[in-house]
This record gives structure tokens, C-alpha cells and sequence, in this order.
């Protein structure tokens, strides 16, 4: 396989260390006007015990999903109640879904970490509820490149107008978004779409390392970053990829897209240097550690 182009840069508009990226009530708050792009956003929201917030979704489709913890989600005349879980490295999720044009009121008696997934959308499709047990557990690769996907939000998984969201696990020690693929052009094959990693490390002291080479598209984004929790990585263009997860350390990483197609999907481009990775996983194990946890059997879900 062949070197990475050279020099390795450091774009820093793309890497927002820990606190970078707060805003108001939130400890991060990337919206499209500051991650200067079109569409994608992410909120993240630490509520104490008996904690509440309201916000307008505005133009924007956005997912409540908890990072920890429990709540309950007020949205268009409903109340959904969320069960919520320990830590993104324990469980499935559930998660309600609030349209463009909404008033959102959450509010956790325990207190809780939430992720608010968002994008710019044109459709105002209804407020729901979706239960961990309907998210798919996929796991991807095999050996030291095997890592779990919940697709909580996928293309085809879950019904949004522009939002794709999916949760990543990768065990210590493993790479993941490997081979290094982009999707910065709309052509066959291929959709354009914005993306932002949100991450959170285990253990104490925890890291890991994320690289996006250029692509020769967009802003050419060049960036090598040591990434720890509550760090977050903008993709505007792009080879992405690998994330690499320090041993002993599990990483986990939340993935928000979206972008101007029609239509909903999710296409990628293989570095042609380190498509042939893929052939190398037929046949051959997946990590035993994997996966970390599988969706709540359906009786266990209340909506």
C-alpha cells in the first residue's frame, strides 16, 4: 500500500478539541454557518438531575439521543419517554425523532448527556419514537479492522429528509472508517455529504488518532489529530479514515451526514490505494470482543 500524501497537515478549522466547539447551554454546538457548510449539525447537552431544556427546531430535522442517561422528549402535542442508557459503551439507544418547525421540551429526572443530531431539511416529516430494539447492530471488518455499527439512523434504516446518523464502536487497539473513503462529489457511485465525528474515549486518558487526506475536492482538507473525549473531527471533504483507537482504550464515535441530494443515501468512494483491504476480510474472524453490547430484546421497550 502506498504512503499517505505528504506532508501530513493540521487543519485546525476541522479538529475542535474538547470545549472548542461550546455554545451556549451546550458543550459542543456545531451548526452549518460555524462548521461553514450547508447542512449538518450536532448539539450535545449535559442535563443535572431534575434538568430541562426547550429548543426550535428552525429548519432543521433533528434525533434526540442519549449519551447517558434517561428523559423524556415533549414534541408536537406528544410526550415520548426515553430509556436511555448507561454510557454509549453499555448499550443501544432509543431515540425520538423531532421534525423541522417544532417546539422540542426534554427533561431528565436523573440527569443525562444527549446528542441532538441535526440538518437542514425541506420535508416536515412527523415527531417519533424509535426503541433500541428496532436499531440494527452491524458489525463490520474483520481482526484488528472489525468495529460495531449502530445504525440508529442509517439510509434505509430510519426515515429522515437529510439527516444519516450512525453510533461507531471500535475496540482498543482496532482501526475503523478503514479503508479511507470520501464522499465529496455527487456522481454515480458517489453522494456528497457533510459529516462531523463526535468522540468519546474509554478509560482514563484515553485517545486515539483520526486522519482526512485531500481528495482534491472542497477545501482539500488536510488533518492528523489526536482525538479525546468530546473532541470533535468536520469532514467537509476528503479521504477519511483510518480512526484509530489506542489500545486499552475502546472509542466510540457518533456520526452525523447529511447534504443537497434528493436522494437519501449513503456513498461512498474507496482510496484506490486501500480498497483491497476488503478482500481481506472474507473468511477471517471478527474481533471477539465485538460485539460490545446487542439491541434490547422488544419487550423490553416502552414507548
Amino acid at each position: 500500500m502506498s504512503r499517505p500524501p505528504e506532508p501530513r497537515g493540521q487543519d485546525h478549522r476541522c479538529h475542535l478539541p474538547a470545549g472548542r466547539a461550546a455554545g451556549g447551554p451546550y458543550a459542543v454546538d456545531v451548526t452549518p454557518r460555524t462548521a461553514g457548510w450547508e447542512f449538518s449539525g450536532l448539539r450535545v447537552l449535559d442535563l443535572p438531575p431534575d434538568g430541562w431544556h426547550d429548543f426550535d427546531t428552525g429548519d432543521s430535522e433533528w434525533i434526540v439521543l442519549p449519551l447517558s442517561g434517561s428523559g423524556t422528549v415533549a414534541v408536537g402535542g406528544r410526550t415520548f419517554r426515553l430509556i436511555g442508557r448507561e454510557s454509549v459503551f453499555t448499550g443501544v439507544t432509543d431515540f425520538v425523532y423531532a421534525p423541522r418547525d417544532a417546539h422540542v421540551s426534554l427533561a431528565t429526572r436523573g440527569g443525562g448527556r444527549f446528542a441532538l443530531t441535526g440538518a437542514r431539511c425541506d420535508r416536515r416529516l412527523p415527531a417519533r419514537y424509535q426503541p433500541a430494539s428496532a436499531v440494527t447492530v452491524e458489525l463490520r471488518g474483520s481482526g484488528r479492522y472489525s468495529r460495531q455499527v449502530n445504525n440508529f439512523a442509517a439510509a434505509g434504516a430510519f426515515e429522515c429528509d437529510k439527516l444519516i446518523a450512525v453510533e461507531v464502536l471500535t475496540p482498543g487497539g482496532n482501526w475503523s472508517s478503514f479503508p479511507p473513503h470520501k464522499h465529496d462529489e455527487d456522481r454515480p457511485g458517489e453522494s456528497r455529504l457533510e459529516e462531523i465525528y463526535y468522540y468519546e474515549i474509554a478509560g482514563d486518558d484515553g485517545l486515539g488518532y483520526q486522519r482526512v487526506a485531500p481528495s482534491g475536492n472542497g477545501r482539500n482538507t488536510d488533518l492528523v489529530a489526536e482525538v479525546r473525549d468530546g473532541d470533535i473531527v468536520l469532514v467537509p471533504d476528503g479521504w477519511h479514515g483510518p480512526s484509530v483507537a489506542a489500545p486499552g482504550h475502546d472509542m466510540y464515535y457518533l456520526n452525523v451526514m447529511a447534504g443537497p441530494g434528493v436522494d437519501r443515501a449513503w456513498r461512498i468512494c474507496d482510496h484506490p490505494d486501500h480498497a483491497g483491504v476488503r478482500d481481506i476480510w472474507d473468511g477471517r474472524p471478527v474481533d471477539p470482543r465485538l460485539p460490545l453490547y446487542t439491541a434490547p430484546d422488544s419487550r423490553r421497550d416502552q414507548a
